[in-house]
């Protein structure tokens, strides 16, 4: 154990099993340890590092912001604010932003637009349906929309409002919904809960039925937007629009932000209904600018669907070289390979010890979301390395 991970586990709360490495670099799809050990990165900051670690982009727009203007209240305009939000409303079919620090931030503050919506045009409706397996944030309200037992089993009671349903189950939405329903949240692709994907007509039904009722449909791509999927945001490859969107994770490529969209008729906050002091923090949003506009402008989305193609492939060439894989899943560069046994930590460790770094989802399944700008190269790299770490496996 090195100096800093004694120090860590002196002063810091018992929250995560860390992995026995301290990172002190990186770059691309590469990180350092502090004894210069070199690492290929498909953990990407739990999907945050979208342009890979330390993009010139995000590092030169972050270092002149700093230099210019570091926070201000939002009493007062900001410019990096303003641009972020008018290249994001440009790229999608959402009318309105709010920014704020995260994910869970994005998704409360979602959950509160929809209850202002519900008070106002559904005679007060408060109840917000969620799937099981879900995942939104680490807030007590957020645990309570997170449909698994085992982030809620700690904290209860949990606050009201939430009914966690079957995800890809569009009769299961209806049969949960009355009059004091406001709203549908879900994750186009549930990230945490597995990268578990709906069938095809799921998004669609569900839209269908949240237009029938007069909800709002939510649709939390803090994980799966800013192109992780081969499209700039998951709706798009669904054919439906969302009334509310949140957003965080790689929206600045390693800076921390979060957002909410809305449709012009969900816009319904008014002035000190809402509000975040940090929420659209200049520097933030400037990172959040160079990051978009350089996704879009380098069609980082179709790098993401063309390299995560061969990610898929490379990887079912390995379940049908081992046995005990039993499944291999997902989209563009959010992908996950299951196993018959709970042996993800050790072929997390053996990768470790090999220059790899994976995610395990849980005791049997990996997650693979490196950086959006990685090519075959670092696939082949990356896969050899697995390939190794699972001949090993008895």
């Amino acid at each position: 154990m090195s100096r800093w991970q004694e120090l860590e586990l002196k002063y810091f709360m018992r929250t995560v099993e860390r992995l026995p490495v301290t990172l002190i670099r990186g770059r691309g799809a590469r990180v350092w340890d502090e004894n210069g050990r070199e690492y290929l990165d498909f953990v990407g900051g739990w999907a945050v590092d979208s342009l890979g670690h330390c993009h010139p982009v995000v590092a030169e727009a972050v270092t002149e912001q700093v230099q210019t203007l570091i926070q201000a209240s939002n009493q007062f305009y900001t410019i990096p604010q303003i641009r972020l939000a008018e290249l994001l409303v440009q790229n999608s079919c959402l009318d309105k932003v709010f920014f704020c620090n995260s994910g869970a931030e994005a998704n409360e503050g979602a959950v509160k637009l929809a209850r202002r919506y519900g008070k106002h045009y559904l005679n007060g409706a408060c109840e917000v349906i969620t799937m099981t397996n879900s995942f939104h944030g680490r807030t007590l309200a957020m645990v309570a929309a997170t449909g698994q037992a085992k982030f809620q089993q700690p904290y209860l009671p949990l606050p009201a409002g939430f009914v966690n349903v079957e995800y890809n189950n569009v009769e299961a939405i209806k049969a949960a919904t009355n009059s004091q329903t406001c709203a549908v949240m879900l994750e186009p692709v549930q990230g945490e809960g597995g990268v578990n994907l709906p069938s095809d007509n799921y998004l669609t039904a569900v839209r269908r039925w949240c237009d029938q009722k007069g909800i709002l449909l939510i649709l939390d791509e803090i994980q799966t937007g800013m192109g992780r999927m081969g499209t700039l945001f998951a709706y798009e490859q669904y054919g439906i629009e969302p009334d509310v969107m949140t957003l965080a994770k790689g929206l600045a490529s390693g800076m921390p932000i979060g957002a909410i969209m809305a449709k012009d008729r969900a816009s319904v906050f008014t002035p000190g209904e809402h509000g975040s002091t940090y929420g659209g923090n200049p520097v933030a949003c400037a990172a959040g600018y160079a990051t978009l506009k350089f996704i879009v402008e380098n069609d980082i989305a179709g790098n993401a669907k063309r390299v995560g193609q061969y990610l898929a492939s490379r990887l079912e060439n390995l379940k049908q070289k081992f046995q005990f894989i039993t499944d291999v899943r997902g989209h563009g560069l959010l992908l996950a390979m299951e196993f018959s046994s709970d042996i993800a930590h050790s072929v997390v460790m053996d990768c470790l010890d090999r220059g790899l770094l994976v995610n395990q989802l849980k005791p049997n399944a990996l997650r693979f979301m490196p950086p959006l700008i990685i090519g075959n190269e670092e696939v082949d790299e990356a896969l050899g390395i697995l390939d190794k770490a699972l001949s090993t496996i008895n």
